[in-house]
């Protein structure tokens, strides 16, 4: 399918740059890369891809993306870390019509394939009460009890492109992302997510020389990241596959809070005080993912481990925190 055309939707983020760049290094002639952003504020972009600004919560210009498209890759949507997802529901909940008005585009004009990035927030809370989480499994997000807002508009999303398969006979894809990370993505602003926000704050507290971070919640709740690399062969592995419901695609490295930031110091060479926000969003109390289907399925799981996509997204965030440093200054 190299020489058909790809469609590429949320191309200026984090994750469709990087499919996008995926794409261009496995020969891919044809690429469609469609962002809601000016081609100037994009993390990556490329002169030998057809790139368009368009409105993707607009249906004619779902309907301009996808003309044409043999596989659509849709990773539109409003999101960002957990302050931006507690404080904007419904911002993140009208992102239902980017995949709405998306599904509608690739069953009228005759896409192939079409793949869907949803969540882990779309799985039920009191499976997420604990910090020693066993691991979410794909089955635990019925019955439906999803993350306020956002959490929601992913779980119906994934509804609409079941039924638009078992309706129409569209070929469908879901994968549900544990939070993914690393270089040419957002890293300030309000937007990023843990790893990020944390590799700027040491980067900032070991140049300005305060030596003190502040984290949100008490440092006890855990997560599990997913290097951007491992998702992107995971996205395109699942595309390709026969597996027909929403699976898991995410790192089954639980860690702390706390132990992001150790080692995220480590990396910097750097130890701070801490300061606990308290009354900061902090989310569920524990999430991680069971990587058990996707074992038996693909005979693969995503395998960088968190030290080794870390010092690779904390080089990345110091290089952008030290050129907007210099730019303020010559300002």
């Amino acid at each position: 399918m190299k020489n058909e055309l790809v469609l590429v939707t949320g191309a200026g983020g984090f994750i469709g740059g990087h499919m996008v760049a995926d794409l261009r290094r496995q020969g891919y002639k044809k690429i469609r890369a469609v962002d809601i952003r000016p081609l100037d504020e994009w993390y990556q972009a490329f002169r030998d891809v057809e790139n368009l600004t368009l409105d993707l919560n607009l249906k004619g210009s779902c309907d301009r993306a996808a003309r044409g498209a043999a596989q659509i890759y849709n990773f539109a949507a409003n999101m960002g870390g957990m302050g931006f997802i507690e404080n904007n529901k419904a911002l993140c909940m009208l992102s239902v019509l980017i995949n709405t008005h998306m599904l509608q585009a690739a069953h009228a004009f005759g896409a192939q394939r079409y793949f869907y990035s949803s969540s882990a927030c779309v799985y039920n809370g009191d499976k997420q009460r604990d910090a020693d989480n066993p691991g979410l499994k794909e089955e635990d997000a019925y019955p439906a009890l999803a993350e306020d807002g956002y959490g929601w508009e992913k779980l119906f999303s994934e509804r609409m492109c079941r039924h638009f398969r078992e309706d129409f006979g569209l070929y469908t894809r879901v994968a549900r992302f544990h939070n993914v990370y690393g270089p040419n993505g957002t890293w300030d602003g309000g937007r990023e997510k843990a790893p990020a926000a944390i590799c700027r704050k040491v980067i900032q507290a070991k140049i300005s020389g305060g030596h003190e971070i502040e984290i949100w919640g008490d440092g006890s709740r855990t997560r599990s990241f997913m290097y951007i690399d491992d998702c992107i062969a995971g996205v395109q592995r699942i595309m390709n596959s026969d597996i027909l419901e929403p699976i898991n695609l995410g790192s089954s490295e639980m860690v702390t809070v706390n132990q992001l930031v150790d080692v995220v110091e480590e990396i910097a060479g750097i130890q701070l005080r801490r300061t606990y926000r308290l009354d900061a969003p902090k989310g569920v109390m524990g999430r991680n993912s069971d990587n058990t289907f996707i074992q038996q399925r693909l005979g693969w799981q995503p395998g960088i481990s968190l030290r080794a996509g870390l010092e690779r997204t904390y080089a990345w965030i110091y290089g952008q925190h030290t050129a907007s440093v210099d730019l303020r200054l010559t300002a």
